[in-house]
């Protein structure tokens, strides 16, 4: 990038900066500590001003607005550029999954339950699958659990370019965009190879995968990951060397790590504060103790730390894939159970018996013993989770999910007051919120 003199022509007349010119740039000189004590003084300020003696502008911002990531609408109470509070309102996408899944047999929610997060869809059904798993006590075989953490990893990766590409189209890097979903596509053709769809698969099933790994599968994700380090580094120095992205995410959106925790924030928001705290390692799950890597912490917690702990975190999850392909267990990819597993497809075309097993399990499904199950997985927003309570029947009494983004989305009221209404934009796209998690 050029260097290009933002100067002022020393030939002209002095003229002062006008109002809204002078407070940005005075913003844009913070350091962290700053910012956090002027936000502090402008709460205390706000507090002891007598309601109604300064009526703030109000401004609706969404929910059709392409940096809310979706059909999100903040109601924004302004005191000039700076935010006195906003209102999140939310449910414009709601489509009532939980509920419908009571209407569904355990198998075919599996189907509902990973379009909520509909950029994490690997994480969705993982943990339903997990919590289904528990109350029928079944032993997943080891490389079905290999298998849903390696597509699990590579998910991760797929939405942190996703969340990379667009966060630098809202604060200006174009560029950034087309680099990021050059590589997304290429995931998705690997999702495609090995579930039949590209997004919204329902490849995790009850007691493990619905296919093996099939042949060339593994050489191409290889070579995928082989290649990913370097672009990692491409799309950082994009950024990085990038004077006005670094100022409009340095200091941007700061929250202490204790308000954070108070707020059940997860995921790399927490992390970027400096919080230790990632399922994988807190509470492995699917053979997660037994792969080799790091949880990425930042130490300021504002919105460049996220960026930093992101991309930290897709170096973390092509180190998993690695290990994944080198060591992948031999066996079944699903457990031996016919009350619970469809019959193999071989079997369909030359017994009968198998053709009519298969027809009742996907109509009438399999009963699941009384009793209530929750299960917790680490999902590139966080911790998304899955409680799930049977009657003893073939259909759920209750589902219901724990998704990191309606968690995660409280953080934004309270980071947002006292900062420019131009910040918001970085502050939203710095928490990664999907809207179809959020209302579900």
């Amino acid at each position: 990038m050029s260097n290009v003199d933002l100067g002022r022509d020393t030939s002209l007349p002095h003229q002062e900066l006008p109002e809204t010119e002078r407070i940005v740039r005075e913003v844009e000189a913070r350091t962290p500590a700053e910012a956090a004590a002027r936000t502090a003084e402008h709460e205390r300020r706000a507090a002891e001003d007598p309601v109604g003696a300064r009526d703030p502008l109000v401004l609706n911002m969404g929910p059709h607005h392409p940096s809310t990531h979706g059909v999100l609408r903040l109601v924004t109470e302004l005191d000039g550029e700076v935010v006195r509070d906003i209102h999140p309102v939310i449910g414009y996408l709601h489509t009532g999954i939980e509920k419908q899944c009571e209407n569904k047999t355990f198998w075919q929610a599996i189907t509902l339950v990973t379009r909520m997060d509909y950029l994490s869809p690997f994480f969705n059904t993982h943990a339903y699958t997990q919590s289904v798993e528990k109350l029928l006590s079944l032993d997943v075989p080891p490389r079905a659990q290999w298998i849903r953490v390696m597509l699990s990893e590579l998910n991760r990766i797929t939405s942190h370019l996703v969340w990379l590409g667009t966060s630098g189209l809202e604060l200006g890097a174009i560029s950034v965009m087309f680099y990021t979903f050059r590589e997304r596509d290429r995931a998705l053709d690997l999702f495609e190879m090995i579930a039949g769809e590209r997004m919204n698969t329902r490849y995790f099933q009850v007691g493990g995968c619905a296919e093996d790994i099939p042949p060339g599968f593994e050489d191409l994700l290889r070579r995928f990951v082989d290649e990913m380090p370097s672009r990692i580094d491409e799309y950082e120095g994009l950024l990085r060397a990038n004077p006005i992205w670094v100022e409009r995410t340095k200091g941007i959106g700061i929250l202490p790590a204790e308000q954070l925790i108070d707020l059940g924030v997860t995921g790399p928001p927490l992390r970027a504060a400096g919080v230790d705290l990632d399922l994988r390692k807190a509470r492995p799950y699917s053979g997660y103790e037994h792969f080799d890597f790091s949880v990425p912490l930042g130490t300021q917690g504002d919105a460049y730390d996220r960026f930093l702990v992101r991309m930290a975190e897709m170096r973390q999850s092509v180190r998993i894939i690695e290990q994944c392909l080198d060591g992948m267990p031999e066996g079944p990819s699903i457990v031996d159970d016919r009350k619970v597993v469809l019959p193999p497809r071989g079997e369909l075309a030359t017994s009968m018996e198998s053709l009519i097993h298969h027809f009742k399990l996907v109509t009438e499904g399999f009963t699941v013993p009384e009793g209530e199950a929750y299960s917790a997985v680490e999902s590139p927003r966080g911790e998304i989770g899955c409680y799930v309570a049977s009657d003893g029947g073939p259909k759920p009494l209750r589902v219901h999910m724990r998704d990191a983004s309606f968690v995660n989305l409280q953080a934004l009221r309270p980071m947002a007051r006292g900062a420019l209404l131009s910040d918001m934009v970085a502050m939203i796209g710095s928490l990664d919120n999907v809207m179809g998690g959020v209302d579900r």
